[in-house]
């Protein structure tokens, strides 16, 4: 299977040696375009390094809480089932994927990045389903049942979106395994999730334990 050219090319430019490989991922039916762990088992250049800072791809991973979140709406399909549904920073799509999977009425991958965008077409074709995009969550009616948000309070910078995510829909999820002050009135855990990056980065055991959080409009 030959990865899509746009994304191999810009992973190139990265990382020169670097591969997208179609992944099956543990615990679903789904499988992504993701980069080729052998790859990332190397020491860097300095150079290779300040372009990642700059640009990381991000799209070119399965976060840890998108997989949690992949294998969660697939258990429980309530959730999404006949619901018109926007994934807020879709990265790669997987939890975008998950939700048509689980019987969703419509899916938006939302994600700032184009070739975050590219990553969601790519991996929607590769498992066999229709998504809708967006790069620019603000201009998207309220119109939506479900915001699902995965990995995304990494940076704190993004923690007032919390407040934002209710503008455009009646109900959110939440999944984060990085932030461990999370304090919100409208958002309560609901749920304690196991779940890992891939390829896999050694992360600290404490990122594999996901919180999945909840909120409702009032």
């Amino acid at each position: 299977m030959i990865a899509p050219l746009d994304l191999q090319q810009a992973l190139s430019e990265l990382l020169g040696d670097a591969q997208l490989v179609a992944c099956e991922l543990p615990g679903t039916e789904l499988k992504l375009w993701l980069i080729d762990g052998d790859n990332m088992d190397r020491a860097f250049s300095p150079e290779e390094t300040r372009r990642i800072l700059h640009e990381p791809p991000y799209w070119s991973f399965c976060w840890a809480s998108g997989l949690a979140v992949a294998r969660y709406l697939a258990e429980h399909r309530q959730w999404v089932e006949g619901k018109r549904v926007l994934d807020f920073g879709a990265g790669s799509g997987v939890a975008a994927i998950a939700a048509v999977k689980a019987g969703a009425l419509e899916v938006v991958a939302c994600d700032l990045d184009p070739l975050a965008i590219a990553a969601c077409r790519a991996n929607a074709e590769l498992n066999g389903v229709q998504l809708n995009y967006s790069t620019d969550f603000f201009a998207e009616a309220d119109r939506f049942d479900l915001i699902l948000v995965a990995d995304v309070l990494y940076d704190r910078a993004n923690l007032p979106l919390l407040d934002e995510f209710l503008s455009r829909g009646r109900e959110a999820l939440v999944a984060d395994s990085r932030v461990r002050d999370f304090r919100h009135p409208l958002y309560r855990r609901i749920e304690m999730l196991e779940a890992m990056t891939l390829p896999d980065l050694a992360e600290p055991e404490e990122f594999r334990h996901v919180s999945l959080y909840h909120a409702t409009r009032t």
